[in-house]
């Protein structure tokens, strides 16, 4: 699961480096080329939650191992494309693929560990490998950019890929469908859902380019929020929603949700600010924008590891806010240093601090937003949760460099421009998390190596959970 989760991960940044080797070969404008990173990340946030729903009604292994195939095919597509128009499809599908299977697996992990030190560290060990591929993605990059060629950061994975599929096979129980007839798929859902962050993104990119008439903005926009609407109406009058609004009468999970899309927004920004410096600014070549990147790797594995054995000891919000805070040191030190031009190394210590910022918030975040599942909704819980990480991640770059980077505001320094656009959505985010109610558990006494907090653990903040909801079973004193 987790060698799937970090190649899912990777292909997320991976392109960055990339995109100027990309556009080379194409010809196309760095204006387009952007649509081969969010294409990606918003058709996977998009569909994130129609895939967990996949796993919940048709069965974990079955969907884990339909997502993971068409992600392989898409990858070895992208990495064989005659043209950019092409390389856009296979990335599409990309993101299709990793929705479909990115879910059932993390369902498999949450319902594998029942609730307590067990899955705290399980999750803390899921949550490092997705972040060190996130960051990897752009080491990766700039060397096989360099040595091998755009290509074989696509082709690369596919070998590995194979590997998850037979290991799926030989060591994934089998699990068996929703029980009774399968009902039909939420699929005017699924399409509201995708096409709401596509038309917001392309309405913001369109936004800052002078020569776009305002209607398209305007028509791109009211698109999105008429999807939105569109949605929450849909879901409320479906007879099986694709994301039945019930589940988000848990406040503390809601909170936990809202607080990801804005941490992930500001997190996703700085990696882009990262590489636009490197090369832009800076001159550097796919190899060295790379290699910089490396301390934020190393500090993010330390950071993950860490975090869990902290989350029962500071708490859920404590960690969470500690997230929030050094992303947003990070982010005054990337304005400071664009502002000085001081140069690559003087972005190390906002390395350090982002990876601090993603160990303590993300780790903590994702424990909040799974916790207190059941087996009927395990799916539905991670699908959510993984759409609000990337779906914010996809919204803060392109809000924040979107517009940051408009030739419309060339008066002003892009990085000032889009670092305080994140910031305030970081703010956000810390009083957010300030709101969430969150109290230590029984456990949380122990001298048990990560012991999570009761909200973390899906208690109702006016009461305590059902036992079988805090002890991770499915009620007859099994795990489910």
């Amino acid at each position: 699961m987790s060698l799937l989760q970090f190649f899912i991960a990777v292909d997320v940044t991976v392109v960055n480096v990339a995109l100027p080797s990309i556009g080379a070969e194409f010809g196309v404008d760095g204006h387009t080329l952007t649509w081969v990173v969010v294409g990606y990340t918003v058709t996977g946030g998009g569909m994130l939650m129609l895939g967990g729903r996949l796993g919940d009604l048709l069965g974990r292994r079955q969907v884990l191992l339909l997502g993971t195939s068409l992600f392989g095919a898409a990858s070895l597509l992208a990495g064989l494309a005659p043209s950019y128009s092409l390389l856009v499809v296979a990335r599409l599908a990309q993101g299709a693929g990793e929705a479909i299977a990115l879910p059932a697996a993390m369902a498999t992990i949450v319902l594998l560990f029942p609730e307590g030190p067990r899955r705290s560290r399980a999750l803390g060990v899921w949550a490092a490998v997705a972040s060190c591929g996130l960051v990897l993605g752009f080491v990766l990059s700039g060397v096989i950019t360099d040595r091998l060629g755009w290509r074989w950061i696509f082709l690369i994975s596919v070998p590995f890929i194979l590997v998850v599929l037979v290991a799926t096979v030989v060591l994934v129980r089998g699990d068996r469908p929703a029980a009774g007839d399968t009902p039909p798929l939420d699929v005017p859902g699924a399409l509201l859902l995708t096409a709401c962050p596509l038309l917001f993104a392309y309405g913001v990119v369109e936004a800052g380019e002078p020569g776009t008439p305002a209607w398209v903005v305007v028509a791109a926009l009211a698109g999105a929020v008429a999807a939105a609407a569109g949605f929450v109406r849909v879901e409320a009058r479906a007879a099986h929603p694709l994301v039945p609004l019930r589940f988000f009468a848990h406040r503390t999970r809601v909170t936990a949700n809202l607080t990801t899309m804005l941490l992930s927004g500001g997190l996703s920004t700085s990696f882009l600010l990262f590489t636009l410096y490197l090369q832009d600014r800076l001159g550097y070549g796919p190899l060295g924008a790379g290699l910089t990147m490396l301390p934020l790797a190393v500090a993010l594995i330390a950071c993950s590891l860490l975090v869990p054995r902290l989350l029962g000891r500071w708490g859920a919000r404590a960690c969470v806010l500690a997230g929030l805070g050094f992303t947003g040191a990070a982010m005054a030190v990337i304005a400071l240093v664009a502002a000085t031009d001081a140069g690559g190394a003087a972005l190390v210590p906002a390395m350090f601090l982002i990876a601090a910022g993603m160990g303590f918030g993300i780790v903590g975040l994702q424990y909040v937003a799974v916790s207190g599942v059941t087996e009927d909704d395990a799916g539905i819980a991670s699908g959510v949760q993984r759409a609000a990480d990337q779906l914010g991640g996809a919204a803060g770059v392109t809000v924040c460099v979107g517009i940051g980077f408009a030739p419309a505001l060339h008066t002003f320094d892009p990085f000032l421009v889009a670092t305080l656009l994140a910031t305030t959505g970081l703010a956000a985010g810390a009083v957010l998390a300030w709101r969430m109610r969150t109290r230590l558990p029984a456990e949380a006494a122990a001298p048990a190596e990560a012991a999570v907090p009761a909200a973390a653990q899906g208690a109702d903040p006016q009461g305590a959970a059902p036992a079988a909801e805090r002890e991770g079973t499915d009620g007859r004193g099994t795990a489910g």
